[in-house]
């Protein structure tokens, strides 16, 4: 049992390497199984898009120019596969001009080796990126937890549908069905009138408890997507400052960090310049123990997650 038990949690990680060199994907083969690695092997685009969709790899080593169907449309089509678009892509490829670097980036890819490969090289790349894609799917998992106080509504104030966690805060908060139905509705059917924009909240009146909606996005079928925001828990800002001994400005940062935005995003909701967004991470990365943005997000929605 015990055995069963390591041999799981040292699952190895799986590498898909395609090139249509049966003398590359031999040498990559050695190298990688003597890295205790699972290799899977394809001599072209379409069967590494058929290996991947049947057996999803950690990671994929890709050949950039291949007969038929070449590595940049390969990874092209491998980010349009929302099943397989997180799988980290590293290029291996013969040409140094940088406009083809930029197009194998352009197509998706995180990285680039030029042949011929420098096995150690290879490996130390792979570490790297084989790291960041199970902080970023920790990270993503997190985030996914993270969305539990959610409720549909209908435009006319009408709850559609909410998780169990949602129902569970109205129900703390004494939110009966009648006092939805003649208190809450009446109150939603007239902010929604005025077409709220994602991110605004509104606040519950004639409750004894405090509670916010906070307007997420507004679905196909006219549905109204809100997150429920308890205001007797502190705010997302608040948690990250006190359990990571940040400033409030940083928390902020880290906040926006952590829900995928990016420097110049973060700037614009800030109201500062991408600059200062990029000098604040500088002091958040130390404190967290962290050299990039994907372990700082990982480390943020996990102390968000555990404190729902």
């Amino acid at each position: 049992m015990h055995n069963a038990a390591n041999s799981f949690a040292k699952r190895r990680d799986i590498v898909l390497v395609v090139d249509d060199s049966a003398d590359a994907l031999s040498l990559i083969n050695e190298v990688l199984e003597d890295a205790n690695m699972d290799v899977l092997v394809a001599l072209d685009g379409r069967a590494a898009l058929t290996i991947a969709a049947r057996i999803k790899p950690d990671i994929i080593l890709l050949d950039a120019l291949m007969p038929n169907m070449d590595g940049f449309s390969t990874c092209q089509a491998l980010k349009a596969d929302p099943q397989l678009a997180a799988i980290p892509v590293i290029f291996m490829t013969g040409l140094t001009d940088s406009v083809d670097i930029v197009r194998g980036l352009d197509a998706g890819g995180v990285d680039y080796l030029t042949k011929p490969i420098d096995t150690s090289e290879l490996l130390a790349r792979m570490k790297v990126h084989l790291s960041n894609a199970k902080l970023t799917n920790s990270a993503q998992s997190a985030l996914d937890s993270t969305g539990q106080h959610l409720l549909t509504y209908s435009a006319s104030g009408l709850l559609l549908w909410g998780t169990p966690q949602a129902y569970a805060l109205l129900a703390r908060a004494r939110a009966d069905e009648s006092w939805q139905q003649q208190k809450m509705a009446p109150q939603l059917r007239q902010w929604f009138s005025h077409q709220p924009q994602a991110e605004q909240q509104i606040s519950l009146q004639q409750l004894d408890y405090p509670l916010s909606l906070k307007l997420i996005s507004y679905q196909a079928n006219g549905d109204i997507l809100l997150r429920l925001i308890d205001g007797q828990r502190p705010t997302d800002e608040q948690q990250l400052q006190k359990q990571l001994q940040l400033t409030s400005r940083e928390s902020q940062v880290l906040q926006w960090v952590a829900k995928g935005k990016t420097n110049r995003e973060i700037a614009q909701i800030l109201q500062m310049s991408p600059r200062t967004v990029n000098k604040h991470l500088e002091q958040i990365f130390p404190k967290l123990s962290v050299d990039n943005r994907t372990a700082a997000a990982a480390i943020a929605l996990r102390v968000l997650v555990n404190e729902h």
